[in-house]
This record gives structure tokens, C-alpha cells and sequence, in this order.
């Protein structure tokens, strides 16, 4: 499952997600660190094709796991050539720019 959160301001819509397993979880390698935050990243629990959904309509994402990733990378909204790993647990951001 993927924990997913929404947030809402004027006309940006920010998704948070992850794979509910890296919950809590802090990850340090080099310079580049992650904490999986629950305050940030719990919310509700959904399948991959209601976060294709939620993604669809995202403005801004932040995306934490494998599975939260390939997800996006399916959709063409990530390029696998963007994602970071940090202690093997890929990390990437989407920000749609409007013109």
C-alpha cells in the first residue's frame, strides 16, 4: 500500500506519498538524507491506481519507495534519470510547471 497525503493552497495541489513500509524510517548516505516523516507523509492508505489519481491532478509531488516511484515513472511524470537514491530507497519530486 502507499500512504498518501494531499495539500491544498490556492491552486496547488501537493502530493505526499510513499510506501507505507518507510514510514517513520530515516535514511543518511553522504551528504543526502530522508526522514519519511509521518507528519508529513501519513494519510490515507491507497492502491497504486488511486495514486495514479491523486497524481494526475497533483501540481507538486514528493515521492518516496519503489513502488510510489515506479508508479510515477509509468505515468511520464518522473524520469528515471531524476530519481535519487539514498541508501537504495529512490526519492523524486514533481513540480507542473503552467504557463
Amino acid at each position: 500500500m502507499i500512504s498518501i497525503k494531499i495539500y491544498k493552497k490556492g491552486e496547488d495541489v501537493l502530493i505526499a506519498a510513499c510506501d507505507e513500509k518507510l514510514l517513520g524510517k530515516k535514511f543518511e548516505e553522504g551528504k543526502f538524507q530522508i526522514y519519511v516523516s509521518p507528519g508529513f507523509y501519513e494519510g490515507e492508505r491507497v492502491t497504486i491506481e488511486v495514486l495514479k489519481k491523486f497524481l494526475e491532478e497533483a501540481t507538486i509531488a514528493n515521492l518516496v519507495g519503489q513502488e510510489t516511484i515506479n508508479c510515477a515513472i509509468e505515468m511520464g511524470i518522473i524520469d528515471p534519470n531524476c530519481v535519487i537514491k539514498i541508501k537504495g530507497v529512490p526519492h523524486a519530486q514533481m513540480v507542473k510547471m503552467m504557463i
